[in-house]
């Protein structure tokens, strides 16, 4: 089975299983299945964690600009929306990192893959709020408020079926 077409089958076609049976299903021993695990657990991290990083160095330095003051109670408002969801986006993608450190050689791999699932889920919905803000801010400056909110809702929109809905119905398919 270690050379055979389904060991390198698409994650996306990978049913959920628990380690032990993903093992057996792969041709892998459980330790493999883990290491596999926590690698494209990292690989997602550093794709995410570019966005985060980005959005927040940006957003910590909106205040310091002098139009900033100008902003009225709503783009104050939308501002520490977004300034909020990024940091705590940021925590929940780093989070997994801590852990890791924390349990490191503590044979913790089950749960670290376990905790950076959660972490990344949760991380990936506040950068999603966060990157939404952030448009509904800027576009409100540049465009006005009903351009703005249009354009927010479509990213918005556009998130939850990229990030979300695609993948929870085609789980749920590969569970039939």
């Amino acid at each position: 089975m270690r050379g055979s077409p389904e060991r390198y089958r698409s994650a996306v076609d990978e049913k959920p299983a628990s380690v032990a049976a993903s093992a057996e299903e792969r041709g892998e021993q459980p330790d493999e299945v883990l290491d596999r695990n926590v690698n494209e657990a990292l690989q997602e991290i550093r794709v995410a964690i570019t966005g985060v990083q980005v959005l927040f160095a940006f957003l910590l330095t909106l205040p310091f600009q002098s139009r900033f003051g100008e902003l009225d109670r709503f783009g104050i408002t939308v501002y520490s929306i977004t300034l909020i969801s990024t940091a705590l986006a940021t925590v929940s993608l780093v989070a997994p990192v801590s852990f890791h450190r924390t349990v490191f050689r503590q044979r913790q791999k089950e749960a670290l893959v376990a905790f950076t699932d959660r972490a990344l889920l949760a991380g990936l919905a506040l950068l999603a709020v966060g990157i939404s803000s952030a448009v509904l801010l800027v576009l409100d400056v540049v465009l006005g408020r009903w351009p703005a909110v249009a354009a927010c809702a479509l990213v918005t929109a556009l998130s939850l079926v990229t990030w979300y809905v695609l993948p929870v119905r085609r789980r749920a398919q590969a569970k039939r």
